[in-house]
């Protein structure tokens, strides 16, 4: 779908708010998805000490300038994706905030942060509805081609824009979760389609 000058049409906010609903009730009722529909992509092999992160800017869904330095203090979890993404971005996000909820009082000890690829339709407006549907605090992003580019390369983050019917596109993107700790520094991933135990644990770790 072609974008359009002064923000999102309707009909595309309400069909997204009802991908996102699905995939929250899907969540909350263990029936987790498997599998990407909009062909993501696992993350590359990586440990800890790799060099993953780095600087970036972006422009947050307030309008205030996010940057690597913002983030500084507190650790984070990453996720790339788009809000019109059927199915693996509003699961992944709809899966933190359970994550989060399971560990209680240490669940706000970390930021989770989501960063749109398609700057094309996602407006830092419309990416601060999408993430207030999750119903925790999620720090959402955007940026320029440029700057995009620039903290995909960083992270290591595969993006490729896939054309569809009608002469709009989807977007293939890494599926998992960066974790990174408080001075910014790559600690591990959750993959798409890790156990919550495993992820739970995985998060522990950050904020210890």
């Amino acid at each position: 779908m072609a974008d359009i000058e002064g923000g999102t049409p309707p009909m595309v906010v309400v069909r997204r708010i009802l991908w996102v609903l699905v995939a929250v009730a899907a969540v909350f009722g263990v029936i987790l998805a498997v599998g990407g529909g909009d062909g993501s992509k696992s993350a590359p092999a990586a440990s800890a000490g790799t060099a993953i992160g780095g600087p970036f800017t972006l422009t947050a869904a307030d309008g205030s300038t996010l940057t690597d330095r913002t983030l500084k203090g507190r650790p984070f979890a990453i996720f790339f994706g788009f809000t019109r993404c059927p199915d693996v971005c509003p699961t992944s996000l709809a899966r933190m905030a359970q994550l989060r909820e399971q560990l209680g009082p240490d669940g706000m000890k970390f930021d989770i942060v989501f960063v749109s690829v398609d700057p094309q339709h996602d407006r830092p407006a419309d990416i601060g509805s999408y993430v207030a549907l999750f119903k925790t605090p999620i720090i959402g992003a955007t940026g320029t081609d440029a700057q995009l580019a620039q903290i995909q390369k960083e992270y290591g983050v595969y993006v490729r824009k896939v054309p569809i019917e009608g002469g709009d596109y989807t977007v293939d993107h890494t599926a998992a979760i960066y974790l990174m700790d408080k001075d910014g520094h790559f600690v591990t991933t959750i993959d798409y389609h890790e156990n919550d135990k495993t992820a739970l644990e995985k998060l522990k770790r950050i904020i210890a």
